[in-house]
């Protein structure tokens, strides 16, 4: 045989190696191989309706009253003199998608988990008043401190207008997604994807590696080991003594795990006061 023909046929065989090593270990991992995706189409928005109700429950008088007693908790202010109020527009809060995850054809970056209003107190604290839609109606469910919702929502569109702003809980990162580039909007995005962000395909393969075997459904998921995807991601909210407003339709609870913090959290009629609680890993 001559020897080019030799040396083609070795680089052959070496490549099929490497391929079936590729393979071998990506099936010891439990993760199938990710290909080259279409952009997906951005996710699902909120109707103009739902965001006006949502706005509506952050407004009304039973959650303003809740905020007084939530930004009085610490003694910075009386609940008498709080005077809440809520600033801007309501926004939806997107988190990263287990479907996008798993690698799934066409599965955007993120889903929709609820809407976000920005509360203020006469002292100058901040809260965010998150909304969801439950049994038909727009109720609050939960208030967190600080304003990441309404911020990020504001800086990510400033940075790539008609872009997704998401949340990944596991590590408390915010991004902006819009066609095929995903950038940071925080410092914990910032480590993970560096401060020029990276394309969506390398997101995904970066996700995908992280917990593609911690899906709901997996065997880790299963042996209900913390730490996996949607198990107390770091940012979980701490829930705080307050009474709720009165008036609801009883015992609620959300239906995102990244909202809840890994476990549904149970909401008196329309709403749980709770602090945001940063954990890293």
């Amino acid at each position: 045989m001559p020897r080019q023909a030799a040396r083609r046929q070795h680089s052959r065989r070496n490549a099929a190696r490497a391929v079936a090593a590729g393979a071998v270990t990506a099936a010891a991992l439990g993760l199938a191989p990710l290909a080259h995706a279409a952009v997906p189409a951005p996710p699902a928005a909120p109707t103009a309706a739902g965001v006006s109700a949502a706005h509506d429950a952050a407004a009304s008088s039973a959650t303003l009253g809740t905020l007084s007693r939530f930004f009085a908790r610490d003694g910075a202010v009386a609940a008498a003199k709080a005077q809440p109020r809520i600033e801007g527009a309501t926004v939806p809060v997107y988190t990263l998608s287990p479907e996008f995850v798993a690698g799934k054809d066409g599965a955007p970056v993120a889903t929709l988990d609820f809407l976000a209003s920005k509360a203020v107190s006469a002292d100058g604290q901040k809260a965010s008043v998150w909304t969801a839609r439950t049994g038909g109606d727009w109720k609050v469910v939960n208030i967190a401190t600080g304003d990441d919702e309404t911020r990020y929502a504001a800086e990510g569109q400033q940075k790539l207008g008609g872009g997704t702003v998401f949340r990944e809980p596991q590590i408390d990162a915010w991004y902006v997604q819009r066609g095929d580039r995903v950038l940071p909007l925080d410092d914990d995005a910032v480590r993970a994807v560096g401060a020029l962000g990276t394309t969506l395909d390398a997101y995904r393969a970066r996700v995908h590696k992280a917990y593609g075997d911690k899906l709901p459904g997996s065997a880790y998921a299963k042996k209900g080991q913390a730490g996996g995807y949607g198990q107390e991601p770091a940012g979980a909210a701490e829930q705080q003594a307050a009474p709720a407003p009165q008036g609801g339709s009883g015992p609620l609870s959300t239906t995102s795990a990244a909202a809840a913090g890994g476990t549904a959290l149970l909401l008196g009629a329309g709403a749980v006061v709770a602090r945001r609680r940063l954990r890293r890993r």
